[in-house]
C-alpha cells in the first residue's frame, strides 16, 4: 500500500519496492516504476499500484472420480505480475489518492480467475481416474496437470501474470469413504501386529522351553553325578570297612599268634617246672623208699612243722616221744627262722 501525504493542494506518494506504480495524467501514462516516489496534483492525476511480489492463492477442489467417489484436493498456487501495465489495463488497480488503498479488490479478482482455471483442470483430471488411482497418484499428478495447464492457458498470459508454482497438499476422500478404505489396511496392520505378538510369544515360549530343558538336563546331570558320588561313597565305605576288617583280622591273628606263643612258652615253662618237680619228687621218693619208718615219720613231722605257725596242745603216747621230740625241735627251728627280727 502506497503512502500519500498532503501539502496544501499538492500531494506526495511513496510506494514500496514490491509495488509497481503507474501515474496517469489527463488519461495518459506519465510515470511508471517500482517503488516510485513522486509529487502529483490530485485533481488531474490517477494512480494505479500493481504488486509485483509473489502472491498465493488457496486452491480447494471438490471432484468426483470415474467410479463416482467424491474427493477433495487442497493446494496453493503462487503467481506474480510480469507485465504491470498490461495487468493494470485488464484489472482495476486504482488507489485512493488520500489513503493509498485500492478502490476495488483487484487481487481477489485475479485469485478468482486463476483458481477457477485450476479447479477446472484438477476436476477434469480427477474425473478420468478411479478413486484408488487418484489416491495412489495423488498430489504429484494433479500438480503437474494444473501447473502445465495454467502456464499454457492464454487467458492467464493475457492478464500479464505468470504462475510461479503449484503445490498440492492433499487428495482426500470423504470421511466415511476414508474409514472404509482404511479398514482393510488397519486390519492388515492389526493382523501383522497380532502375528508379531504371536511370534514374540512363541519365541518366548520356545526360549522358556529351552531354559526348562536346559534346567532339566542340568538336574539330570546333577542326579547322575550325585548317583556316581553315592556309588563312589559306598565303594569307599565298603573298601574302608574291608580294610578295617582286614586290619582287625590281622590284629586278631597277630594277637592270637602272640597268645599262642605266650601260651606255648608258658606251657613249656610249666612243663619244664612240673617235670623238674616230678623228677625231684620221684628222686625224693626213691630216696625215701629205703628209709626206716622212724626216719620217714621224722621227715613227715619236720615237713608238718615247717607248715605250722602255732601249736597249743599236744597229746602223745609213750611210743611217739622220740618222734615228737625231733618234730618239736624241727618246729621250733622253723618258728625261729620265720620269727620277725627285733626292732
Amino acid at each position: 500500500m502506497a503512502e500519500i501525504r498532503s501539502f496544501l493542494f499538492v500531494r506526495h506518494l511513496r510506494a514500496e519496492p514490491t509495488s509497481h506504480v503507474l501515474v496517469f495524467k489527463r488519461g495518459e501514462l506519465a510515470r511508471s516504476g517500482r517503488g516510485l516516489a513522486c509529487w502529483f496534483l490530485p485533481m488531474s492525476t490517477s494512480i494505479a499500484e500493481v504488486p509485483v511480489d509473489d502472491r498465493a492463492i488457496a486452491l480447494t477442489v471438490h471432484a468426483r472420480t470415474s467410479d463416482f467417489q467424491d474427493v477433495s484436493v487442497q493446494g496453493v498456487i503462487s503467481w506474480r505480475a510480469i507485465d504491470p501495465v498490461q495487468l493494470a489495463g485488464r484489472v482495476d488497480f486504482s488507489i485512493d489518492l488520500v489513503r493509498g488503498v485500492h478502490l476495488k479488490e483487484p487481487l481477489d479478482r485475479i485469485a478468482l480467475a486463476v483458481s477457477q482455471q485450476a479447479q477446472e483442470h484438477a476436476a477434469r483430471w480427477v474425473a478420468n481416474v478411479t478413486l484408488r488411482e487418484a489416491l495412489r497418484l495423488g498430489a504429484g499428478a494433479i500438480r503437474e496437470r494444473v501447473e502445465e495447464a495454467l502456464r499454457a492457458d492464454a487467458s492467464v498470459h493475457d492478464l500479464g501474470i505468470q504462475i510461479a508454482s503449484v503445490r498440492i497438499q492433499s487428495v482426500l476422500p470423504t470421511p466415511d469413504l476414508e474409514r472404509a478404505l482404511e479398514a482393510p489396511m488397519r486390519e492388515s496392520i492389526q493382523q501383522e501386529a497380532d502375528e508379531a505378538a504371536f511370534s514374540r510369544r512363541a519365541l518366548a515360549v520356545e526360549k522358556e522351553r529351552a531354559i526348562q530343558e536346559n534346567e532339566l538336563q542340568n538336574r539330570i546331570e546333577l542326579a547322575r553325578r550325585e548317583e556316581q558320588l553315592i556309588t563312589q561313597n559306598g565303594a569307599n565305605a565298603k573298601k574302608r570297612a574291608i580294610d578295617e576288617t582286614e586290619a582287625k583280622r590281622v590284629a586278631s591273628e597277630g594277637e592270637a599268634a602272640r597268645t599262642r606263643v605266650a601260651s606255648s612258652a608258658q606251657a613249656d615253662s610249666i612243663k619244664v617246672i612240673e617235670g623238674a618237680r616230678v623228677d625231684a619228687e620221684r628222686a625224693r621218693m626213691e630216696m625215701q623208699q629205703n628209709l626206716p619208718t622212724g626216719v620217714l615219720m621224722a621227715l613227715a613231722a619236720r615237713e608238718l612243722a615247717g607248715k605250722l605257725q602255732r601249736i597249743d596242745h599236744v597229746h602223745v603216747g609213750s611210743e611217739l616221744v622220740p618222734m615228737l621230740t625231733e618234730l618239736m625241735s624241727a618246729g621250733t627251728r622253723a618258728l625261729e627262722k620265720n620269727a620277725p627280727a627285733p626292732k
